[in-house]
């Protein structure tokens, strides 16, 4: 909460960057995931918040030691603990998941893997203060804000920043394999009951509330100080003064001049700026570790291979240096990518060598059940120049559909080892 006079330099701020979002890295491979899912009742609405609680409350006790948690507009959120290795990570994700799906379809609850909400208009199921006071900041910008917060979900991969010695090379790899990511994995065709013209409209939403939180940080020089710059930049979302009582700031203000010129409800604290870091949503987030952030949600086993081929490219040094190579003419193209697809002959280009060295990398680490699992993936879509956003987009030219049927994950558990995750 704020102080009354000034408290926290900037060079405290840089301090705290260094020492926390790009503290050294451990040097062994860690691998978490974060993977979100729509949610429908059975007549199709949103789920009542006390329902959704209910699920969540049931299969807590039952995961691998991760997290579920509840997104505003009633998405479900399944956290992983790190773990040593891709197909770990998978693994236990996947057994979660089990006990997830098992649960929500006993209690008629749809968990629907696509990056945007193709048909509901945006509302917010949980009512706690900090999200109705973002719910504020964003209507005062336009009505992507509350599409956000309530009608998308992703995949997030988190990464160990790993060798000290290489922790800038990965940070700007990241970036750069970022757009061929994207149009391969692109899912989320559909707002409002029609296609928008985005393969991803989850990321258009996402790039047009607000830039100054939300926009890809540059990659040029050192990260840290590109992300403090960026921090600096970036506009105050909320100012907390109690516990339940957060302000929206409405007038735009930077984080820089709130330092520098404070408020009248106070000066940042570092507190504050840890908050802040929080209400920061670009598609590579340094947090201690690489969040890559810029996945529309996806069914399984399409998870397991964007999961496997993001590590593959960032972790083995020699498929890194390959990969840098094949992405070198679409680092920058965040915004064709989303829109695009692999429509864009350069990104088809760079995501089907991408694809060529993640199995690669994957054979030589001896992972045959992940590494199959991107050569079908890539035969069936990125070889074709195609994602699973052109398949929903087939769909509604055939019939009009615009949910996918649902495909429950556990038909696909009988291929999958959970023995080293399961308690």
């Amino acid at each position: 909460m704020p102080a009354p006079q000034r408290c926290l330099s900037r060079d405290q701020v840089a301090r705290h960057c260094r020492e926390h979002d790009f503290a050294e890295g451990r040097r062994a491979t860690t691998v978490g995931l974060e993977l979100e899912w729509l949610t429908l009742d059975r007549s199709g609405q949103r789920l009542r918040l006390e329902d959704a609680e209910a699920v969540i409350a049931e299969v807590s006790p039952r995961i691998t030691g991760g997290r579920l948690s509840l997104e505003p507009g009633g998405q479900i959120e399944l956290s992983t603990f790190p773990f040593p290795d891709v197909a770990l990570a998978c693994a236990a994700a996947a057994a979660d998941l089990l006990a997830l799906d098992r649960a929500c379809a006993a209690r008629g609850i749809g968990l629907v893997a696509l990056g945007q909400d193709p048909v509901r208009a945006p509302e917010r199921v949980v009512t706690a203060a900090r999200y109705r006071a973002m719910e504020s900041y964003f209507d005062a910008l336009g009505p992507a804000g509350r599409t956000m917060m309530c009608n998308t979900a992703a995949l997030q991969v988190n990464l160990c920043l790993g060798d000290p010695a290489r922790q800038v090379e990965r940070w700007r790899l990241a970036h750069q394999i970022g757009p061929a990511l994207i149009a391969a994995f692109a899912n989320s065709p559909f707002a409002e009951g029609a296609p928008t013209g985005w393969q991803s409209s989850r990321l258009r939403t996402w790039w047009t509330l607000d830039p100054s939180r939300s926009a890809p940080v540059p990659i040029d020089g050192d990260p840290a100080e590109r992300w403090l710059r960026y921090i600096l930049d970036a506009r105050v979302m909320l100012i907390r003064v109690g516990d339940d009582d957060f302000r929206a700031l409405r007038r735009p203000m930077t984080f820089g001049q709130w330092l520098d010129q404070g408020h009248e409800l106070g000066f940042p604290t570092i507190d504050d700026l840890v908050y802040h870091l929080t209400t920061l949503f670009p598609p590579v987030r340094p947090k201690g570790w690489l969040e890559l952030r810029m996945f529309d949600a996806l069914p399984t086993p399409f998870w397991h291979v964007a999961t496997a081929v993001a590590v593959a490219l960032l972790e083995d040094p020699d498929t890194a240096a390959a990969t840098g190579e094949a992405v070198a003419g679409t680092a920058g193209l965040w915004i064709d990518a989303a829109r695009l697809g692999l429509a864009h002959p350069l990104l088809a280009s760079a995501a089907s060598r991408c694809f060529e060295l993640a199995i690669e990398s994957l054979e030589r680490q001896r992972a045959d059940s992940l590494a199959g699992v991107v050569a079908a993936y890539h035969d069936r879509w990125v070889a074709r120049g195609r994602s699973p956003a052109d398949d929903r987009l087939d769909a509604w030219h055939r019939d009009g559909t615009l949910w996918p049927p649902r495909a429950s994950p556990v038909p696909y558990a009988v291929d999958l080892d959970f023995s080293a995750v399961l308690p």
